[in-house]
């Protein structure tokens, strides 16, 4: 009986594995928010009021840059970070607010071999997810 037992309770948690992690890494829905120039800035309105993105430096792989958030009545801000067409691990940072209504974190983004340049910045506001576009050098 315990030949059969264990092999089977060994897939069992191997499936359940797989199942929690495709559930978790499932992409929630996100608002897009054009954005040509993350370095110069964007906006855009969450809740009526603006909300300012911008990066304090332009983003190359390995390198740390700064994410600054300029959004008022805002108590949590989240950033992640996912390759377009590729998975690239977990980068997800919760912004440290420092300023009445400013949040900054310090963002190190993983190089990719194949050389892809392209990245969602997904920005996560009070539970509300917005998807920037951008591209690293």
């Amino acid at each position: 009986m315990r030949r059969i037992l264990l092999p089977l309770l060994l897939v069992a948690a191997l499936v359940a594995v797989a199942v929690a992690g495709y559930w978790l890494k499932r992409p929630a829905g996100s608002i897009a928010v054009p954005c040509a120039d993350p370095l110069a800035g964007c906006t855009f309105i969450h809740h009526g009021a603006p909300v300012s993105v911008r990066f304090l430096t332009r983003p190359v792989a390995l390198e740390a840059f700064g994410l600054s958030v300029t959004a008022a009545n805002v108590q949590k801000i989240s950033a992640e970070f996912q390759m377009l067409r590729m998975d690239m691990g977990f980068n997800r940072y919760d912004l440290h607010p420092g300023a009445p209504g400013e949040f900054t974190a310090r963002i190190t983004l993983p190089v990719c071999v194949s050389g892809q340049r392209d990245w969602m910045l997904y920005l996560e506001i009070d539970g509300i997810r917005y998807a920037l576009p951008f591209s690293t050098r």
